[in-house]
């Protein structure tokens, strides 16, 4: 069966790779470029880049992409759907300039080593559950249609969400439930969950949703009260947020200069950290460096420059409801290069040793971020006193 896809900020993404003057004063923004605007200059170097397109899905950003680009061109395509794959290989047969990766795009760094890419010139992220996912009963996103639990964003590994509520406890549950779906009620939603699997396992979409409707004592308007509870579970379960943060991390260090990354979000846990990223990088000076008595050429540079936020339109919104929540947001990289403690320091919950931040709750992430960085304070602010002398006073 065929599942319609529309693609959201279709042309704002497109433009945001391509247009030298994209979000600048004076510069295109939002939709108001067309093909013509970058396809009629040759010079262009961005028309012979190397592209990424981490999130394929059925390949709308990626055609519209390449409908603009040179003949020398390169756009690589990730993505952990087999069946998003399936699409993406046929599109590779007929254009030699797509080259196909099955795996999620934090793997980017690695899976561009292996086909002998360095730099990039942009980057883009469509992130969350695609249309034809949600609509697929079979794939188990939607609290709308029956299907079995499952939610994996790559259906031939890893615990499907029915295998993990059967053994979580409800501390787990509630934990995961409230951090990656903001939901006040996690832990009712959690112990009614326990209670019936006591009794019987819970299998289906249609279950969860009803079982997680009857724990929600106030619905909000226009939204089904299993909402949250399934985000949250998605989330988790594909492991969205580590992906982000380490997609992120890798975009700093691929890029070339001037290069850009326009990523998508629809709420707000993902583009609270893309956020917190550009600024980060924009300011990558710490707290404890600015207090210091520097002069502003002291400071280190910017590694990024924002290039500001998309929103659909109206008309989009009305063709595509789905638009309604996304938030396209932009920079560019520059050519400064990264700190000795490379791009982690940057990135929300990048900060921790790979080891100890996996199936971490964004709460979890924090209280270790939050450690670490009070420790770096001390060893900064310690040192001069160390090594002051008796001139220093």
């Amino acid at each position: 069966m065929e599942f319609e896809h529309r693609p959201v900020l279709l042309a704002p993404t497109v433009d945001a790779l391509l247009l030298p003057n994209f979000g600048r004063r004076g510069g295109a923004r939002a939709g108001s470029a067309n093909k013509n605007e970058t396809a009629g200059d040759d010079e262009d170097p961005r028309l012979a880049g190397v592209y990424v397109d981490g999130t394929f899905g059925r390949g709308g950003h990626t055609r519209e992409l390449l409908s603009r680009l040179g003949p020398q061109a390169r756009v690589v395509v990730f993505d952990k759907d087999p069946t998003a794959i399936g699409v993406a290989r046929e599109l590779a047969s007929r254009d030699a300039r797509v080259t196909v990766v099955h795996d999620g795009f934090a793997t980017m760094p690695q899976a561009l080593a292996d086909l002998g890419i360095g730099q990039i010139d942009g980057v883009m992220l469509d992130l969350g559950v695609s249309s034809p996912q949600l609509d697929d009963a079979g794939r188990g996103f939607s609290f709308m249609r029956e299907g079995p639990l499952d939610m994996r964003m790559d259906t031939t590994r890893g615990p499907t969400v029915a295998e993990w509520l059967a053994q979580a406890s409800v501390d787990e549950m509630r934990e995961v439930i409230a951090d990656y779906g903001e939901e006040r009620f996690a832990f009712q939603i959690a112990k009614t969950i326990a209670v019936r699997r006591a009794t019987a396992p819970l299998r289906t979409t249609l279950e969860l949703a009803e079982l997680v409707a009857g724990a929600v004592r106030t619905r909000e308007k226009g939204q089904h009260p299993a909402t949250r509870t399934f985000q949250a579970l998605r989330i988790y379960i594909n492991r969205e947020l580590e992906e982000l943060a380490r997609a992120l991390a890798a975009a700093l260090e691929l890029l070339a200069p001037k290069g850009r990354l326009a990523v998508i979000s629809f709420h707000s846990l993902e583009d609270r950290m893309v956020k917190q990223c550009i600024a980060a990088a924009a300011s990558p000076a710490s707290e404890t460096m600015r207090r210091m008595p520097l002069r502003e050429d002291e400071l280190p540079p910017a590694l990024m420059h924002s290039l500001g936020r998309v929103l659909a339109d109206d008309e989009e919104v009305a063709g595509n409801p789905r638009s309604r929540s996304a938030v396209l947001r932009v920079a560019e990289r520059t050519d400064a290069p990264l700190p000795a403690g490379g791009s982690a320091a940057l990135v929300p919950g990048l900060t921790q040793p790979e080891a100890q931040k996996q199936r971490q709750t964004p709460k979890q992430a924090q209280k270790q971020t939050q450690k670490q960085t009070q420790k770096q304070s001390q060893k900064q602010t310690q040192a001069p006193a160390r090594g002051a002398g008796k001139g220093r006073r």
